[in-house]
């Protein structure tokens, strides 16, 4: 039995670009988690993609899967995909290489030179004399990096459809302070989504041609779509995709919190004798 998996960056010009990325110089420790390491993508980086994707930053999950956009968050990205009839034909970067320490850090970097001359080689490389039609960014920061991009590139960005929505861990955030609750700031994610998911239909060509099915105000059955075996390296386990959360920060203060990741294989992948 064969199974499908991401090559990694073998070839130019994600070779060189794996291979000279920013660190520390670039990436102040105060406000990034610089010692995990970079994490680049997830998707095609063989010239198939059709929709790019702009998220923030890697979270705990993405550190170890050393790919960017797991986890449940990242699974109605992935429906949302799905609803354009996007199976494979996707590639994902990040605004940033790195986990944010801190939201500020965010803010303060959005529009750091050398943070985006480096990200704009990525962008380079996936929007320049490809197949990629629609750009989809998730959230502000998102939406600031690609518009530090079509600054340098507007000729082939003007080519491009453009959907800036609203970040998938949105309803998460917003709700957090008290001022809306989950329910309410779910319904307006998905009224967002559904605002530009029908120009999105016209722009995409589709692995597989697919109606245009909009949002209800809340979740469904099947509006989350698992992480494809062929995004991640080889011989990751399965449950790394599934929707179980697999990953923490644990510590007894922030610095052991900063340090530490705490992976634990869920419940329904254990299928070996609990030891008692």
């Amino acid at each position: 039995m064969t199974r499908p998996f991401c090559p990694g960056y073998a070839s130019d010009p994600f070779a060189t670009l794996a291979a000279d990325y920013p660190a520390e110089d670039v990436y102040p420790g105060k406000d990034f988690r610089t010692e995990w390491g970079p994490i680049f993508h997830r998707g095609r980086l063989d010239g198939t993609a059709r929709v790019l994707v702009i998220g923030q930053d890697p979270a705990t999950h993405e550190t170890i899967s050393r790919r960017i956009l797991i986890g449940e968050p990242r699974q109605r990205v992935q429906r949302l995909l799905a609803r354009l009839g996007i199976t494979t034909s996707y590639v994902m970067v990040n605004t940033f290489l790195y986990r944010l320490y801190g939201q500020g850090g965010g803010a303060r970097h959005a529009k750091d030179p050398q943070i985006a001359a480096y990200r704009n080689r990525w962008l380079d490389a996936l929007l320049l004399d490809t197949q990629v039609t629609a750009v989809l960014t998730l959230g502000t920061l998102a939406k600031t990096a690609y518009a530090a991009w079509t600054s340098t590139q507007p000729d082939p960005a003007g080519r491009l459809h453009h959907a800036a929505v609203r970040h998938p861990t949105y309803p998460e955030s917003s709700s957090r302070a008290g001022a809306i609750t989950l329910a309410e700031a779910t319904a307006v994610l998905l009224a967002d989504w559904n605002d530009h998911l029908p120009a999105l239909h016209d722009h995409v060509q589709p692995d597989q041609p697919t109606p245009l099915r909009l949002y209800g105000d809340s979740w469904q059955p099947g509006d989350l779509a698992a992480i494809a075996e062929a995004d991640l390296p080889a011989g990751c386990p399965a449950w790394w995709r599934s929707l179980d959360a697999w990953a923490t920060r644990t510590g007894t203060d922030a610095q052991a919190k900063r340090a530490t990741i705490t992976v634990s294989v869920p419940s329904a992948a254990r299928t070996w004798p609990p030891v008692t």
